[in-house]
């Protein structure tokens, strides 16, 4: 599918249709459709009776074949996680009494090799074989490298569209094979729009806290952690009381990555304010207590912490102690007011 804010994204894309590249890199922030605008690239491509834009007919053979999720000539490669129907990350009881291993967050290797072995033989319909893969940066070293070989001696009629929010996480190997397709972020009034459409309350704090990412904002409304994250948010508020056992105690049941988020969002709202470069970008409605927080501190403080909020979220979906991570990161919040 397309979103409203993806007209002029889809023109360029299908301009290149003459020329088509052997792989194609989809890149932007998170949250604004890329992967969605890829798969529907990848249904026109593989069309039969494609419209005059090229978006697909939606009513041939390869259309029916593609919505189905069997046609032979189209792969998908991400996550076991982004599977549909995959679990969530806490891990469940499986047959027997014991535990069933929870849904991986990387591209594997086996899938890597599997893909090589599918694009090594001929297309079933002698006409494009469209392979997507993302997110790209799910890939692990051994199974970049592996794709990469693929990437340089490309097999004949085979397109990869390769979808990252990351871009500085994909190898400059793979980079140097690929030609990049920056996706355009909508504007801000195009969001709201969309998000009014889709029945969100509040959209302008939500669309605010998304950073500008209509998708993001959509799934954060409708997320049940929401409550608990507003809660972190107004404890963040509270300096030097902020209790950071009690919070790292509270927040537990959410996931790391998404309490790392929330730090960093408010920690560059902190910045902005502390030196005065403009208002709160991702919590507008947070404004006195952001600048309460930003008098009791300094610039200096405030990028260590930030830093090592980026350090963090290298790994953010693999700690070790997700408890000990939380406990520690909000201590040093905490120290930023001292």
């Amino acid at each position: 599918m397309l979103y409203p804010w993806q007209r002029d994204d889809w023109l360029q894309l299908t301009a290149l249709r003459d020329r088509l590249p052997h792989a194609l890199l989809l890149h932007g922030q998170q949250g604004i459709g890329k992967r969605d605008l890829a798969l529907h690239f990848a249904q026109g491509l593989l069309c039969e009776t494609p419209l005059a834009d090229g978006q697909p007919c939606n009513t041939c053979g390869a259309c029916h074949w593609f919505s189905q999720g069997n046609h032979p000539d189209f792969s998908v490669v991400r996550p076991e996680a982004l599977e549909a129907g995959a679990g969530g990350d806490a891990e469940s009881d499986g047959e027997g009494g014991g535990k069933k291993k929870a849904p991986s967050k990387i591209i594997r290797m086996e899938q890597v090799r599997a893909l090589i072995e599918t694009v090594g033989v001929g297309t079933h319909r002698a006409g494009l074989r469209v392979v997507v893969i993302y997110p790209l940066d799910a890939l692990q070293t051994e199974g970049a490298n592996a794709l990469l070989k693929t990437l340089e001696e490309p097999p004949p009629s085979t397109v990869f569209l390769l979808v990252t929010d990351r871009l500085d996480r994909v190898l400059p190997t793979i980079l140097s094979r690929c030609r990049q397709f920056s996706v355009t972020r909508p504007t801000s009034a195009a969001a709201l729009e969309w998000l009014r459409s889709q029945g969100v309350a509040d959209v302008e704090a939500q669309l605010a806290l998304a950073g500008g990412a209509p998708l993001t904002a959509l799934h954060a409304a409708e997320a049940e952690e929401q409550p608990l994250q507003r809660w972190l948010v107004g404890q963040l508020g509270s300096a030097a009381a902020f209790d950071a056992l009690a919070a790292a105690e509270q927040v537990q049941k959410l996931p790391v990555p998404a309490v790392l988020g929330v730090l960093q969002r408010w920690t560059y709202d902190l910045l902005a304010l502390c030196l005065g470069t403009g208002t709160a970008r991702y919590f507008p409605k947070e404004q006195a207590a952001l600048a309460r927080c930003a008098g009791a501190t300094d610039a200096h403080r405030l990028q260590a912490f930030a830093a090592r909020l980026v350090g963090l979220r290298r790994n953010e979906n693999h700690p070790l102690a997700a408890r000990l991570v939380m406990e520690s990161v909000f201590l040093d919040y905490r120290q930023l007011f001292r």
